[in-house]
């Protein structure tokens, strides 16, 4: 039995298989109509989600199964007091695999100590999101044509955004591979990001100016602050609209540059983007549903 807490846990071969698949989806879907037929997901959100929790449950209704679980924490007996531990426990009793959203970091860890099946971090605290990233790479590979050889800007809350950590942890695998860090110097990238970067010989800049460096990308991903991450209203409204894109900022960026986003936005990226042929944070989230897919199929060992 397997389980994905980090996208370390899978290997580089094993994520362009899960890329391969997804093409595979997209071109036959009728191939893949009854792959988990019988088979239920159960979806453990003890902090809110719109697109992650939607796309598993989709992604698990198009392979034929079915998911019950809960949204919302108050839901659950953990208003009750009762330990992650306890929750994976009893829901290994009713479903064949779990998927789990949480707000402290390492709960998806701790759960996968105590269940009875496969397992599936869709996010912990500030810290991981690995299938938002197994996302962002089909996205890629999708316009780019490759993962590699790119310079990928990344912009805003590189502190606390876990779908921020995931993608370098993933992308710095790839050859050829250069990234331009874009952020206050309260949000910057962790160090220990930083230091697996270095390690592996992988360039990068930080800067704090998008304007002098968005004409290099080849892809920018922006993000959001995070107010949920902040202990300081202050601090928060201070920082949340230091990068903002629009029209004017892109007049300086490639025509092929791809803008990605994990959703939800706020005020970073303009509406007036929307239009533009570059924007495809939409898709993204389309393609979201495709590749959980594809990692349904290969964490319940389904052909």
């Amino acid at each position: 039995m397997r389980h994905l807490i980090s996208i370390d846990d899978l290997s580089t071969a094993e994520v362009d298989e899960l890329i391969r698949i997804s093409y595979d989806i997209l071109a036959l879907p009728a191939k893949y109509r009854e792959k988990c037929k019988h088979k239920k997901l159960v979806t453990l959100f003890f902090e809110p989600s719109t697109r992650t929790r939607l796309s598993f449950e989709a992604a698990m209704l198009d392979l034929g199964g079915t998911y019950l679980g809960f949204s919302d924490a108050a839901q659950s007996s953990t208003a009750k007091g009762e330990s992650v531990a306890d929750t994976i426990r009893t829901v290994s009793c009713y479903g064949d695999i779990a998927v789990m959203r949480h707000p402290k970091e390492g709960s998806a860890l701790r759960a996968t100590e105590f269940s009875g099946i496969p397992v599936i971090n869709a996010g912990d605290g500030g810290h991981l999101h690995p299938t938002q990233t197994l996302t962002d790479l089909l996205t890629i590979h999708k316009l780019k044509g490759s993962v590699s050889g790119l310079k990928i800007g990344i912009c805003g809350d590189l502190k606390f955004g876990r779908t921020v950590h995931s993608l370098v942890e993933s992308l710095k695998n790839y050859p050829g591979n250069e990234f331009i860090f874009v952020s206050p110097e309260e949000l910057r990238v962790p160090d220990y990001i930083l230091e697996t970067l270095l390690k592996n010989n992988v360039k990068f800049i930080q800067t704090t100016n998008l304007d002098d460096f968005i004409g290099e990308m080849d892809v920018l991903y922006m993000t959001r602050v995070q107010r949920e991450r902040f202990f300081n209203e202050e601090e928060y409204i201070r920082l949340k609209d230091l990068y903002v894109l629009d029209r004017q900022k892109l007049a300086f960026a490639k025509s092929d540059l791809t803008i990605m986003h994990p959703l939800p936005r706020l005020n970073e990226i303009s509406a007036e983007i929307d239009s533009d042929p570059r924007a495809v944070y939409f898709e993204q989230a389309a393609l979201g549903k495709t590749i959980r897919m594809a990692l349904i199929m290969k964490l319940l060992e389904v052909d």
